[in-house]
């Protein structure tokens, strides 16, 4: 009698296992409040699962949003299986008792108080809650408090009463200040060189952690290391009546001694190119920087070589270089030499930039008598950026303005000065459209353009300049050529729309000419309708453009980073 029922277990497993299959795999339907439905319905289960087990796992879920006593109902209607949720009161904020004991000012305290994130009154959510607690331990890292812990913390949770009362501890540990500066990984460099750079995070300075990050950030952009990491050494710090003093360590590794790179490009404003460059961060052993390179574009080929020194004690950085060019562009060519020494200068959101140019350029313009011209020109230019992002801005402003000029009695063959000035704007328009602004204004006060080299004169068209003409071809008419006037005037705006955080379209209108006086600037009018990719380098743009003047169509390429 026992062998003939001995298959009754395993009978009745497989039709259990059959009927949780089964009511496991039918639609599952919440009846709930609305937000309680979107808040569950993104954690229904895809694979089987049991009733009771559903049950469990959303009633931990409403938990985290405080809701501690709900009622839920499970029953099986057909191919579906109805859950009804009432999911009661709401628990809430009673009291909070937030304690942070060491050095700490009450000023700091009644401040880090005063932001608490999920104060008395509010709903309680584990999320919160646990930000809350991260919030107050990061402020105490970030300033000061190197060593802040949150030593206990606790959420007593009434679910008849429906209050949750909270308690957090925390101990700041001793106040830090920045020591001396250690750094680990130079092999050609030298720690002077480091130094140079380090406005951040000078011995005995308060600690703060946002130093470090400006100090790893400003090294990792100068051209001598491939990694940076800034610390500070706690192990070696040394206690004093103060608190304590942790030297500042950075560790780096240093960039290859010697770069080669060739590439190959398009460029809708001076045609294919090919390029080879030559990199170093150490000539003559002495942390100079040196990039050169050879560019072959279809209208314009440039060798150059541009040598740049560590920043000084005053955060100059100085410079000099050398650059050979001809090209060939709307009827004029031209064939130039130049060398330069320069210095700049960041000033908080201002950078300076100091220069002394010499140039002998050769212009040939078709139909019209060939010349040769040179200038010594003593520059300044001043650049404020106040964006909020430097490759992609949404909201700010950037403001440059340059003047140089030139004498006969110092190398040149024209009496001239120039000024120039660029403004853009950006504005946020909603949460996925930004507005652009942008005007452009140039003079060469002189009292002819003949002897100015064309570097200091004025040619408008092509794309960042005026879209829906051709590069560099608005301008002044010599012969059959297009040659630089003494004005310039461009104004463009520019809406945005981002369909995706990569994509997007934009529509344009772009205005502005170069003339010989300002009487005669005749804006040429150019819009269209553009592409957005938001590329690792900034927003790259495809445009297609119409000009008005010309009844033309072009397309043009372009990195839209704010100059």
């Amino acid at each position: 009698m026992t062998s003939r029922f001995r298959f009754l277990p395993r009978l009745a497993g497989a039709l259990l296992l059959a009927l949780a299959v089964s009511a496991s795999r039918a639609e599952i339907v919440l009846h709930a409040p609305e937000p309680i439905t979107a808040l569950l319905t993104p954690y229904l289960p895809e694979q089987a699962i049991s009733p009771r087990r559903l049950q469990t796992m959303l009633e931990e879920i409403l938990a985290t949003e405080g809701y501690f006593s709900p009622a839920i109902k499970t029953r099986e209607e057909g191919e579906t299986l109805r859950v009804d949720i009432e999911p009661g009161p709401r628990t809430r904020i009673t009291d909070v008792d937030l304690t942070i004991d060491g050095p700490v000012a009450e000023s700091v305290k009644t401040q880090l108080q005063a932001g608490w994130r999920l104060p008395a009154g509010e709903p309680f959510r584990q999320q919160d809650w646990s930000t809350a607690k991260q919030q107050i331990l990061g402020e105490l890292l970030a300033s000061d408090h190197a060593d802040a812990q949150l030593i206990d913390s606790e959420a007593r949770i009434d679910s008849e009463t429906r209050q949750a009362s909270l308690r957090a501890h925390y101990d700041a540990g001793p106040r830090y200040r920045f020591g001396t500066l250690r750094v680990d990984g130079l092999h050609r460099h030298s720690p002077e060189l480091v130094a140079r750079y380090n406005r951040a995070a000078k011995a005995g300075d308060r600690y703060s952690e946002a130093r470090l990050g400006e100090l790893q950030r400003t090294l990792q952009a100068t051209p001598y290391f491939s990694s940076v990491r800034v610390t500070i050494d706690r192990e070696n710090a040394a206690a004093d009546e103060d608190g304590r003093t942790a030297p500042v360590l950075v560790t780096v590794r240093e960039r290859p001694a010697h770069r080669f790179g060739i590439g190959a490009g398009v460029s809708t404003n001076t045609g294919a190119r090919v390029e080879a460059t030559y990199h170093t961060p150490d000539l003559f052993g002495q942390s100079w920087a040196l990039d050169g390179g050879l560019r072959i574009e279809q209208k314009k080929q440039t060798a150059y070589a541009d040598v740049f020194l560590p920043p000084d004690e005053k955060n100059r950085r100085h410079g000099f270089g050398a650059l050979a060019e001809t090209s060939d562009i709307e009827g004029l060519k031209t064939r130039r030499h130049a060398f330069g020494v320069q210095t700049v200068q960041p000033r908080g959101s201002v950078e300076q930039r100091l220069s002394l140019n010499w140039q002998e350029e050769r212009r040939t313009p078709d139909g019209a008598a060939q010349s040769t011209n040179q200038a010594l020109v003593p520059d300044a230019m001043w650049t404020w950026r106040n964006i909020d992002d430097p490759l992609d801005p949404r909201r700010g402003t950037v403001l440059q303005a340059s003047i140089g000029g030139a004498a006969k009695a110092l190398l040149s063959d024209q009496d001239f000065l120039r000024l120039h000035g660029r403004w853009l704007q950006y504005l946020p328009l909603g949460q996925r459209d930004t507005l652009a602004l942008r005007v452009e204004i140039g003079a060469t006060l002189a009292d002819s353009r003949q002897g100015i080299p064309q570097d200091y004169l004025f040619r408008a068209g092509g794309a960042g300049s005026v879209r829906g003409y051709t590069y560099q071809s608005l301008g002044v008419k010599e012969g059959s050529a297009t040659v630089g006037g003494r004005y310039l005037g461009i104004a463009s705006i520019e809406a945005t729309h981002w369909f995706t955080p990569e994509w997007g379209a934009a529509a344009f209108i772009d205005a502005g000419d170069a003339a010989d006086t300002a009487g005669d600037l005749n804006l040429a009018v150019g819009y269209g309708l553009g592409v957005r990719w938001r590329s690792p380098a900034g927003p790259i743009g495809a445009d297609l453009a119409y000009g008005q003047r010309t009844g033309e169509l072009h397309i043009h390429f372009a990195l839209a980073i704010p100059f």
